[in-house]
């Protein structure tokens, strides 16, 4: 019974410490990366604006080959909804186009439902660095209340970790496009 009693304390003091470390994590998080992409800024946005094209960079639409798919609207235009309907890696949700400013920048809502529910925004910039260059620069904001603003910790590095590769993937397919384009 001493035993139970020393784990039930332990317990107790565990979480009473997580729920004061929490009082100190913003409600708030913003992850960003950015990348730069050795093409000319109009066809880096015209790709990224698609958001079908995400099926080919983006490491979360790829979690599941077997994802249901739904889109609504015009792509590439305000309005635009993507809906997913995956495996217990992809979840479930849709993304849609918010804001659209033609060369510049595209502001996406991501509205998950699976595995839990959640909003954020993920906007798209493109910002031109030379002629041929083009950064872009890739969020993701939202927030979550108290005590589960927790999680903000372990989610910068394991959601940054994954927009770097899905960004990766983004410039290598842009930049072999434009390989074989100029061949």
């Amino acid at each position: 019974m001493k035993l139970l009693k020393k784990i039930l304390l332990g317990l107790a003091l565990i979480i009473g410490a997580l729920l004061v470390v929490a009082l100190f994590v913003s409600r708030e998080y913003r992850i960003e990366r950015e990348i730069v992409i050795n093409q000319p800024k109009e066809q880096v946005f015209n790709y990224v604006s698609h958001l079908k094209n995400q099926d080919y960079f983006n490491k979360w639409a790829m979690q599941d080959p077997q994802m249901k798919k739904n889109f609504r609207g015009t792509d590439g235009a305000v309005g635009f909804v993507y809906a997913w309907d995956g495996n217990d890696n992809a979840g479930k949700g849709e993304q849609e186009i918010k804001s659209l400013v033609p060369g510049e920048s595209v502001d996406i809502e991501i509205r998950f439902q699976k595995p839990m529910e959640a909003i954020a925004r993920t906007p798209f910039t493109t910002t031109a660095v030379s002629q041929n260059q083009t950064k872009v620069t890739w969020a993701m904001v939202g927030g979550y209340p108290y005590p589960c603003n927790l999680m903000h910790l372990v989610m910068e590095p394991m959601l940054g970790k994954d927009m770097e590769t899905s960004l990766a993937s983004l410039k290598g397919i842009l930049e072999k496009d434009q390989l074989t384009s100029n061949q």
